[in-house]
């Protein structure tokens, strides 16, 4: 398709394509919908003022890449340390059979929520998803794996007492 260049145009279709990954990947990092929102319009903020991206890969994994990086920087705001979320139960542009998953896989240490959400949840494979965290495909399989055994150990035991 070619180079790809900012413009509000661009923007715009950004959010209508990806706007609900974004927003999706920033409450499973911050567990709250208001916070999700803040941080996905300040990622397509940082959007309007990059100048180009190589094609439509480049493009999503950018936005996944500074979502990430956001929700890190909330995290560990001092503002944040010190309130306490008005709702942590309310999943958005997730279907029903996808937020019963979620709750288990909010349980998880976040680390571990981040591999099995992009994996499972956006279709990056492993070697996409530690390009995307910055770390080592061996380092993340492995994780991958554990999670997934603590993930189906957390819903196996959801069936059995549900």
């Amino acid at each position: 398709m070619g180079e790809l260049v900012v413009d509000k145009a661009l923007c715009a279709r950004a959010v209508e394509t990806y706007g609900d990954m974004v927003l999706r990947l920033a409450f499973q990092r911050l567990g709250s919908q208001a916070d999700a929102e803040d941080a996905a319009q300040e990622v397509f903020l940082k959007l309007l003022r990059e100048k180009r991206f190589q094609d439509e890969v480049h493009l999503k994994r950018w936005l996944v890449r500074v979502t990430l990086h956001r929700c890190a920087d909330l995290r560990r705001s001092a503002w944040r340390r010190h309130t306490v979320p008005l709702e942590t139960t309310a999943w958005p542009a997730f279907s029903p059979e996808e937020r019963e998953t979620l709750e288990e896989l909010w349980s998880l240490p976040p680390k571990d929520r981040d591999v099995l959400y992009l994996h499972y949840y956006e279709g990056y494979t492993i070697a996409e998803t530690a390009e995307l965290l910055g770390e080592k495909a061996n380092t993340v399989g492995a994780r991958l794996g554990r999670a997934r055994k603590k993930l189906k150990l957390l819903l196996e035991e959801g069936m059995e007492h549900g």
